[in-house]
């Protein structure tokens, strides 16, 4: 019984109280040696995906070109800098979310909503593959109205894959950035080589493509 009631959103009134204090934050991205937190370099744009298991979708943007740092926490939810464990009991309401810093000249929008779309399966609803519960939740936060609309218009473009390929409806959640709240220091690339090179990823694909820069069909 206690699965099932992960998988449903806590109501704000019953949600953890969580704390003032936030979880500190290392100074340096262990691969990119890039800042973790604020400031970042000059020109950089913040993007922020939730795709299941944050250990390995952070892996998955560290590896992509145009990115200048990654990060990982919780964010959709209502307590206010909450533990590992908290977020695990389902009584946060927040989901495992990757922050991606990038450089918008290097790599665009649409590239990151590709990589996220194709980088896990987003019709499982409160679950990815393995891993369920809300925290695995898919969500994409994003943090300009130019983001919302290119996020909701590659959603639909991608629904249209994935029909067209059997699958179900995306489940996606689709929404302006909240607060988000760093994870603990341990899980900050935790599939890094020099913290858990072969640690666990839960991730799995749907194996459809996803187009970019490209409207659906009205």
């Amino acid at each position: 019984m206690f699965g099932f009631a992960k998988t449903s959103m806590v109501s704000p009134e019953k949600a953890l109280p969580g704390r003032d204090t936030p979880i500190p934050v290392a100074p340096r991205h262990v691969v990119l040696d890039a800042p973790l937190a604020p400031p970042f370099p000059d020109g950089a744009e913040i993007a922020e995906f939730a795709m299941g298991c944050f250990w390995g979708a952070e892996r998955v943007f560290w590896r992509t070109p145009g990115v200048i740092s990654t990060s990982v926490g919780y964010e959709g939810g209502y307590t206010p800098n909450p533990t590992y464990e908290e977020v695990c009991s389902g009584l946060t309401g927040h989901t495992e979310t990757v922050r991606v810093v990038f450089d918008p000249s290097a790599v665009s929008y649409d590239t990151l909503l590709k990589t996220f779309w194709e980088g896990h399966n987003p019709t499982q609803g409160m679950r990815q593959g393995n891993d369920v519960g809300t925290q695995y939740r898919s969500a994409v936060f994003t943090h300009s109205d130019a983001q919302l609309a290119a996020a909701k218009s590659s959603k639909d473009a991608y629904q249209s894959v994935l029909t067209s390929g059997g699958l179900g409806d995306i489940t996606t959640e689709i929404t302006p950035a909240t607060d988000f709240y760093y994870a603990e220091d341990y899980h900050q690339q935790y599939l890094s080589d020099s913290k858990n090179p072969n640690g666990y990823c839960g991730l799995g694909s749907t194996g459809l493509s996803c187009p970019i820069g490209i409207a659906p069909a009205e």
